[in-house]
């Protein structure tokens, strides 16, 4: 007698939940989302969340199951998810070329030709990309783009300027398109921190993206396999998972796959502790890597840059800036005397270089 394939994991300790059967929890969220798409002047979105809070998996899950939540005219929407950190996205026609290849891709047959003849322009360009979205509103088709990952754009600013996004808001002031917009800062922090002007980071709604509540952390440590009707886990592991998660969508997936994989080979509760935190420990370290690298550049790079801009942004040339030194290191040297820390001497050699008298 043959044995059957062995359960699969249900739980995710990484990455994206791309399984439907696997979601859980959510409902307000995915609810906001679908009234401010239905609405007669539908409202973008940010969705803003700390790494592995699940903002990845809400935006997918939404993109799957829309269509259960807007029954009446559903036909009006073609509702794309795309992950802003892949290489198309890292210039400013890769990302129109994206768009519009996911949009076409969920675009019935029968639809296709008089909606994707706008789309063929080339190379889709600003402009262009702008024509085909308005042709698709006289159309009667709203595109909704789930945007994940928006801190990649950031990488590239001089192919996303001020001029980029406000194209995008100019689009959805018309109702022409909708963004729902993924990102771990909120969009106009964003824009403070990388100076950009355009209104398109005063995006119309924020969600913020937290722990699960009580009732969805137990509902995700009873996951059942892709196999069976029944919890993968049972009730005494089910108790260790929501201990050791806490609500924290991450770690209770976490903590989940490793009680799953102790008992599948035969490991302790012990065992299965040390796993997950081993891992949590590692996900923490590359977290705070990546916060020293960003540190690390905004000291090397960014602040030389922007204070470099200065001399521009109040009107006076750099010679000015350094008369202007100049003048303020005279008037603070009376004081230093004063207080001892420098001598008359000292003073007058200094006013005398400056100065060239012989």
């Amino acid at each position: 007698m043959t044995s059957g394939a062995l359960p699969s994991n249900p739980f995710v300790a990484a990455g994206m939940i791309e399984d439907p059967r696997l979601f859980v929890g959510r409902k307000d969220e995915l609810h906001a989302i679908a009234s401010r798409m239905k609405g007669d002047q539908p409202t973008s979105i940010n969705i803003v969340g700390e790494k592995h809070i699940g903002k990845s998996s809400l935006l997918h899950y939404f993109v799957l199951t829309w269509q259960q939540r807007v029954l009446n005219n559903s036909s009006s929407y073609v509702v794309i998810y795309l992950p802003l950190r892949g290489v198309d996205c890292q210039t400013e026609t890769g990302f129109y070329d994206a768009v519009a290849e996911g949009l076409l891709s969920h675009v019935q047959g029968w639809q296709q030709r008089s909606l994707q003849n706008c789309w063929k322009t080339k190379p889709l360009n600003r402009q262009a990309f702008s024509d085909a979205v308005k042709q698709w509103k006289q159309q009667g088709k709203l595109p909704v783009l789930c945007l994940d990952d928006f801190e990649s754009l950031l990488k590239y600013d001089r192919e996303f300027d001020n001029g980029f996004y406000d194209n995008l808001r100019s689009l959805m002031d018309s109702n022409a398109l909708m963004l729902v917009v993924a990102s771990r800062k909120r969009l106009d922090v964003y824009a403070n921190e990388h100076r950009f002007v355009s209104s398109f980071f005063n995006i119309g709604h924020t969600i913020p993206l937290k722990e699960l509540t009580t009732d969805e952390a137990i509902e995700l440590s009873r996951l059942p396999t892709r196999s069976t009707n029944g919890a993968a886990l049972s009730v005494d592991e089910q108790n260790h998972a929501q201990q050791w998660g806490d609500r924290h969508p991450y770690k209770l997936q976490l903590a989940g796959y490793y009680l799953w994989a102790a008992r599948q080979q035969g490991k302790a509760i012990k065992w299965a502790k040390q796993q997950f935190e081993q891992q949590l420990t590692k996900a923490r370290s590359a977290s705070n890597g990546q916060q020293w690298q960003l540190w690390l550049r905004w000291l090397v790079w960014d602040l030389p840059v922007r204070l470099g801009k200065i001399s521009q942004f109040i009107g006076v040339t750099v010679g000015d800036i350094g008369n202007w030194i100049t003048g303020l290191v005279m008037l603070l040297l009376p004081v230093l005397v004063l207080v001892g820390v420098v001598d008359w001497n000292e003073v007058w050699d200094y006013v005398r270089d400056k100065l060239e008298i012989k």
